[in-house]
């Protein structure tokens, strides 16, 4: 527990350049102290003390802004920036090194007592108030644009962007931690792009075929 609480404390001076010293990171930073309360209820979850887990959960929301689910699984590293307003469901699991920014929301889509919430690779961006709903999977690596709104699967190494959430595939994993939010992926102009590629290919096809049949039939009539 310590261990992970130790790697929670460097992580914020990896995924944000504001951090200046660990007094400011310990007693300053709510989306830190939301996760390693998480821990403590989540271990108290998984032995069934249910109330307490739930009570330490709700003081965690009050103190922090951050309402986490202590039978959410949070994985190592993780890290909630600013984190105002993030909601975390019950059934949520979110892998190592994820970047979370405020306001974002794992939600589900039934009342079924049932997986319902979304699963989250390693490795990924979770934008500034991007909605993910229902037991969908966010493959490790993906990058969820700010305000998307995601309710199907997301494959890695691509970028969920616009509402509803379109796929726009292509960035390796090294480009995760340097792609501007601001200047991400359309995948809408991407494809029209690509349609438009592949028009003028069209175009110059036909172009080179009606210049073969002209240069045929002049030569058959110069016969």
């Amino acid at each position: 527990m310590f261990k992970l609480i130790r790697e929670d404390i460097q992580t914020v001076f990896l995924k944000d350049p504001a951090a200046r010293s660990k007094l400011e990171v310990i007693f300053s930073y709510p989306g830190l102290h939301a996760v390693i309360l998480h821990r403590f209820a989540n271990k108290l979850w998984k032995n069934k003390f249910y109330f307490m887990a739930r009570f330490i959960s709700h003081i965690s929301r009050f103190v922090t802004g951050i309402e986490i689910h202590p039978g959410a699984v949070i994985g190592r590293r993780v890290f909630i920036d600013h984190g105002m307003g993030v909601v975390i469901g019950e059934t949520a699991e979110i892998g190592n090194d994820v970047l979370i920014y405020k306001g974002v929301l794992l939600g589900g889509t039934t009342l079924e007592k049932k997986k319902r919430h979304p699963t989250i690779g390693d490795n990924v961006v979770l934008g500034s108030n991007a909605i993910l709903l229902g037991a969908i999977n966010i493959g490790k690596n993906a990058i969820i644009a700010a305000a998307s709104v995601v309710t199907h699967d997301v494959p890695a190494n691509a970028t969920a962007i616009g509402v509803p959430a379109r796929i726009s595939l292509g960035h390796s994993p090294d480009e995760v931690n340097k792609l501007e939010h601001a200047k991400l992926p359309d995948p809408i102009s991407e494809a029209m792009k690509f349609v438009l590629e592949e028009q003028k290919m069209l175009e110059q096809k036909i172009a080179d075929r009606i210049r073969l049949l002209e240069e045929k039939i002049k030569s058959i009539s110069n016969k």
